[in-house]
């Protein structure tokens, strides 16, 4: 299987594998055949990542959240545990996308996207390179906290100290890690994206730190 092993963790569609079994017949039966000796695992229909006994290459959560549903980035809790942010451990992964929302239940566990305007999407991302072998994208703190704000159902606050609460009591951000957001970043999502009144207080808490 040294020849599976070259796709190391990235997700791969299925006419991928196809195409890399070409010599086969059926590719079809052969990629079944692969997924039965647990050789490849299935994510959704028509997308697999190579088991971590041939890749040699420890799965990733983050880059199949990419891959399972896009465009989307990293986001919520998920990155504000994947920065140290809070101190609950988080077990789903939480995504924003351009598409409709959606959740996959997959061997990996649940792999959960919430819907925003594209305007929106593009505004406080970056990529993460890990080891200089993979990428995926993620939202920056600042992003992740305002898209907690934006996508956190019946989220209403009224003033300062209510958004004071909300973060640090609320969601346990520490006060310093607060100080570092940017405060550009909450700006240009005030520009195009939902609850401007809530971010607006979010701009006047980071003014006063």
């Amino acid at each position: 299987m040294i020849e599976l092993e070259r796709f190391k963790n990235i997700p791969i569609e299925s006419s991928v594998l196809q195409e890399f079994v070409g010599d086969f017949k059926f590719p079809r039966n052969k990629v079944s055949a692969l997924e039965k000796r647990g050789n490849i695992i299935r994510l959704k229909k028509g997308l697999y990542v190579i088991s971590e006994k041939i890749s040699r290459t420890p799965v990733s959560r983050e880059l199949i959240a990419n891959h399972l549903y896009g465009s989307s980035y990293l986001s919520l809790e998920t990155v504000l545990s994947y920065y140290g942010m809070i101190p609950e451990r988080v077990f789903a992964i939480r995504s924003m996308t351009t598409k409709r929302a959606k959740t996959f239940e997959t061997p990996f566990g649940t792999f959960d996207y919430t819907t925003v305007s594209t305007d929106y999407f593009s505004i406080g991302i970056r990529q993460e390179i890990v080891e200089n072998q993979y990428a995926f994208l993620i939202a920056t703190p600042t992003k992740a906290v305002c898209d907690m704000i934006v996508a956190t159902p019946n989220l209403r606050l009224q003033s300062v100290k209510a958004m004071q609460t909300y973060l640090v009591e609320d969601l346990r951000i520490d006060f310093d890690v607060l100080k570092s957001l940017d405060k550009d970043i909450v700006r240009q999502c005030i520009e195009v994206g939902k609850k401007k009144n809530e971010l607006g207080l979010l701009v006047e808490f980071l003014n006063e730190l």
